[in-house]
């Protein structure tokens, strides 16, 4: 018998060319993964921050503010001769500017050095002096003079833009649209110590007066359709006195109200539709020595400026209620308070006007915003004239002296200001401050009202009921599902799930607003007895299924029984649809619509929260549901087989170990769902109405942040005040999102610290 040798012992050399070379590979991919993942993620935190910096670039002129600066200033000689300035105006491009003196000599010059470029002479008779003057509006370019017996000539300065050898010429000239000839307004030919006009359509409303005395002459055309012929009709309404000599007379462009000052406290309202009626009194400034000095029409000519000798300014306009319409207090400006304002003009295209004073100061003013934009000293004496340009980014100022300067005015975005984006709004021809959101209308004169509050309303008003019908649903479904399924079901049904996720959310918005919105409508009284009943029934078929004997319960393998509330749902959808007509019928009279309006009180759009909430909540669950699943099911399974070796039971250890253990991860997915609801856009855009209303009622619509940057941005223009509001919406929208992620975080790991030691 052989003995055999133990076997040598082997041994590993881990110092071979293929073991250094592994290792050198292995150590690359380490430091490459660590950088890698290193740089992806402060990449995805600079593209944040860019994004960010991108989007508060572009909010930031918005509060820039304004700032005015002297271009230039000039002595025209072509001044002295035709008296002090009655008419300072530019043309569209501020290159021509127009001044009528108070001798009847009217000339075009250009702004930039005061050259000369045409003068005409007003068709005044012999003897006769201008004795007033009015411009009916800033954008019609037409003007009225009241002369020295009893007559009135119709004026309007034009401008013929061509383009010869490639080079802009502008050509103004002078026209008469009621022919050159004098008008007279008073009979009896006396002078016109103030004078108005104005033309809405086809009628002329021009308005003198004499000392106390009105004198309203209404002129309507019309053109025969058969031979071309136009035929005027002169009337002459009679208007009771006012008390005083009157000052300052202001009509309306619908020429429904007529505003009277005489140099006091006072203005009296006419309403020129019911014949001239004088409609009341109002007293517009209060305190001893106050008396009104300046008043205008702000752009559109429903709101009205009056400035007192003191300095201050204040807007009013007519607001209808209880069957009348009365002059009310808006808002009021005092930064000019202790110097007498001597002159108020309204720019062309915004709801911005001008003040003068008697120092010499220009003070710009937005109303919408209620903010003063800036108070400059353009002389140290009262300035003769000024006029600002079309375009509000020229200011003509002639002086005392008789000197012309020009400025450049920097002034983007008079609209502006915390109040107007977030506060309550008193905007004209409204009965009260609103938020509201209209960022467009069909007008130049159209007021912007851009609130952000009936956006952000909206936003977390759709949220809130999408979350409201897929946070118990999404969680009680993880919980389920992780805790009580079969695994042999959860493998099936998980996936089924988190497949939903995959839908576009343009397709389901599209079956919300077109199928699931006029369903609901056709079906509400099933619909809602359908939310009432389904839980009812659910809990009322589990406490049959309990009281079932032993042997028909072990039919069904443990974790299988959900499968058995699947025909009782679809029972009770059944029932609850093929009874809607008759609950219709006995509880609401036959149209439970028109019962919730009018029985209620409770506003019913097709497009509402209600279909919001439905489709946004079937698109939030799977994703709320799929993150809170995952962190159930990972709880160790040493917890839970612990507790239930301790005795207790399965509903115990779910809600007292396992929710308690995975609620980081559940409150995570909440605040995803959360996120995903406040930034969801096609789903809302489509079934919501996009009605920018503040109201909690589940049956109206609302517009919500993201919806409304999708719809308004492309027709934005690009630099407007509209557009970078709609980037202050995004940069509201990503803040609000950062934050509430940040809270949850915070509240997350909290939730980690304290139940750690479970």
């Amino acid at each position: 018998m052989t003995m055999q040798s133990p076997p040598k012992e082997t041994r590993i050399d881990f110092d071979t060319k293929a073991m250094q070379r592994h290792r050198k590979v292995r150590h690359f991919k380490d430091h490459f993964t660590r950088w890698y993942v290193a740089v992806g993620g402060l990449g995805v935190i600079a593209a944040i921050l860019l994004i960010f910096l991108y989007l508060l670039s572009e909010v930031l002129p918005l509060f820039s503010g304004a700032d005015l600066e002297e271009r230039t200033r000039y002595q025209p000689a072509w001044t002295v001769d035709s008296g002090a300035p009655l008419l300072l105006a530019m043309e569209e491009q501020a290159e021509v500017a127009v001044r009528l003196g108070d001798s009847g000599q009217l000339a075009f010059f250009r702004t930039a050095d005061g050259s000369l470029i045409s003068e005409q002479q007003l068709p005044i008779p012999a003897g006769v002096q201008i004795t007033s003057f009015n411009m009916e509006s800033p954008t019609s370019r037409q003007f009225v003079v009241g002369l020295s017996n009893g007559q009135v000539i119709i004026g309007r300065h034009d401008y013929r833009v061509t383009y010869p050898d490639d080079r802009r010429l502008i050509t103004p000239s002078l026209a008469f649209p009621y022919g050159s000839e004098p008008l007279t307004l008073d009979e009896q030919g006396r002078a016109l110590d103030s004078v108005t006009m104005r033309v809405s359509g086809d009628n002329m409303a021009l308005v003198g007066s004499v000392g106390r005395e009105l004198i309203y002459v209404r002129i309507s055309s019309s053109e025969n359709l058969m031979t071309g012929e136009v035929s005027m009709d002169r009337r002459q309404i009679p208007l009771a006195p006012v008390s005083g000599d009157i000052q300052k007379i202001l009509v309306d462009p619908l020429l429904q109200w007529m505003y009277v000052f005489n140099g006091d406290q006072y203005v009296n309202v006419y309403s020129l539709r019911q014949e001239g009626n004088l409609l009341e009194r109002y007293a517009v400034v209060e305190g001893a020595g106050r008396k009104v000095t300046s008043a205008n029409l702000l752009l559109g000519g429903i709101s009205l400026i009056i400035g007192d000798n003191q300095g201050n300014l204040a807007q009013w306009f007519m607001v209808r209620g209880e069957g009348t319409s009365k002059l009310t207090h808006v808002r009021s400006f005092g930064e000019q308070r202790g110097n007498a304002i001597s002159d108020i003009r309204a720019e062309e295209r915004r709801k911005v006007f001008l003040a003068a004073d008697d120092k010499g100061r220009l003070g710009f003013y937005n109303t919408t915003a209620h903010q003063n934009l800036m108070v400059r000293a353009v002389d140290e004496k009262p300035v003769s004239a000024y006029s600002i340009g079309p375009r509000a980014g020229d200011l003509l100022v002639e002086h005392a002296d008789g000197q012309i300067s020009v400025w450049k005015v920097d002034n983007p975005h008079p609209e502006i200001s915390w109040s107007a984006l977030w506060g309550k709004v008193w905007y004209e021809s409204y009965p009260e401050p609103d938020y509201i959101w209209q960022s467009s209308s069909g007008t130049t004169e159209f007021e912007p009202k851009l609130s952000l509050s009936p956006l952000t309303f909206g936003t977390l008003k759709a949220a809130f009921y999408a979350m409201i019908l897929a946070t118990p649903l999404a969680i009680a479904a993880a919980v389920y599902t992780a805790y009580f399924m079969a695994p042999a079901m959860r493998r099936k049904v998980k996936p089924v799930i988190e497949l939903m996720e995959a839908l576009p959310t343009v397709i389901l918005g599209f079956l919300a607003g077109l199928w699931l919105a006029p369903f609901l409508e056709a079906n509400l009284p099933g619909v809602v007895s359908l939310l009432i009943l389904t839980p009812i029934a659910f809990l009322a078929f589990a406490f049959a299924w309990s009281k079932m004997p032993e042997k028909v319960r072990f039919m069904v393998p443990d974790g299988w029984e959900a499968l058995l509330l699947v025909p009782v749902l679809l029972v009770i959808g059944w029932l609850c649809f093929h009874m809607s007509i008759y609950l219709e019928a006995w509880f609401f009279g036959g149209d439970m619509r028109v019962f919730l309006t009018h029985e209620m009180g409770i506003n019913f759009d097709q497009r509402n929260a209600l279909v919001v909430g439905l489709a946004m909540g079937f698109a939030v669950i799977p994703t709320i549901f799929s993150i809170a699943e995952d962190a159930i099911f990972s709880v160790p399974r040493h917890l839970t087989q612990g507790s239930l070796a301790l005795g207790a039971t399965p509903w115990q250890t779910m809600s007292r170990v396992v929710i308690l253990t995975a609620s980081p991860g559940i409150f995570s997915a909440v605040m995803i769902g959360m996120g995903r609801a406040v930034g969801e856009t096609m789903i809302v855009l489509m079934a919501t109405g996009n009605t920018a209303i503040m109201d909690m009622n589940i049956f109206e619509g609302m517009r919500t942040l993201s919806a409304n940057i999708a719809v308004e941005m492309p027709e934005s223009e690009v630099g407007s005040t509209h557009y970078r509001v709609l980037f202050l919406a995004a940069l509201v929208l990503l803040s609000f999102t950062f934050v509430m992620n940040t809270l949850a975080e915070l509240i997350r790991q909290r939730l980690r610290k304290k139940y750690a030691s479970l």
